[in-house]
């Protein structure tokens, strides 16, 4: 492992990292290019505003990096970051996740989407910047150390293994929402019923409530009320949308 304070970029200017960036609030998004701009060996090649628009300029421009928001319209960054790391050449991008709300699951929660790192957004621009340039070059970064992916394997299971130590399961912290269980999430936050999201979605309503059961346990929530309210804080579903017909 190395430390990222000590990470140096091998770039030369005839081939700088190119970056694409993720984020639908103008004034981060600006203030963001700037700082990227700032770095020699650093090109902004795009600017999404939308998670699903975001998995679509990934496959047709093949950045090096994206700085991925979580909280976005269209799906959020977990989902975009899952859908791109799944395309046919999304093992070349690399995925660094930005955030508002910072906490040990959401980290668990970005790395099992596929991404490569996974930051606060008050986070200072001389720790983002050389977490660019590791992730660039295929690495992972957590906390201050770049890893390879054996060593984040490595990482993990001894953070398993702490919480068996303290009495906490293992096996069902941290556990990521399947793709279909993000979206039932998504219906639930908008207060749709079992039936409406069964209809929507052209599936049972004993196939939804196996869902809402999973969905439940894995955010270690008694209800849908608390599901939802755990989506918006998390930024996984935006408020605005809650409002959208089912």
């Amino acid at each position: 492992m190395a430390n990222i304070s000590n990470y140096r970029s091998i770039e030369n200017d005839l081939d700088k990292i190119r970056i694409m960036i993720v984020e639908d609030h103008p004034l981060f998004g600006q203030g963001l290019r700037r700082v990227l701009e700032g770095e020699d060996d650093f090109r902004v090649i795009a600017e999404i505003e939308d998670g699903l628009e975001a998995v679509t300029a990934a496959i047709r421009e093949q950045p090096d990096v994206i700085l991925m928001d979580i909280n976005l319209p269209g799906q959020n960054g977990l989902q975009a970051t899952r859908e791109i790391k799944n395309s046919a050449h999304g093992n070349a991008i690399g995925i660094i996740i930005l955030t508002a709300y910072h906490d040990d699951e959401q980290l668990f929660h970005a790395l099992r989407a596929g991404a490569a790192a996974y930051y606060p957004k008050d986070v200072m621009p001389s720790e983002l910047i050389p977490a660019v340039r590791a992730v660039a070059e295929n690495h992972y970064v957590i906390g201050e150390e770049v890893m390879n992916r054996p060593q984040v394997a490595r990482w993990m299971i001894r953070q398993f293994e702490e919480l068996a130590i303290f009495g906490e399961s293992p096996d069902e912290m941290f556990m990521p929402l399947s793709p279909r269980e993000m979206e039932i999430l998504q219906y639930i936050t908008r207060g749709a019923s079992n039936k409406e999201i069964a209809h929507s979605l052209g599936i049972s309503r004993q196939t939804v409530k196996n869902h809402m059961s999973s969905i439940l346990r894995k955010l270690a929530v008694n209800d849908r009320t608390q599901a939802a309210v755990l989506a918006l804080r998390r930024g996984w579903v935006r408020l605005e949308d809650t409002t959208a017909r089912v």
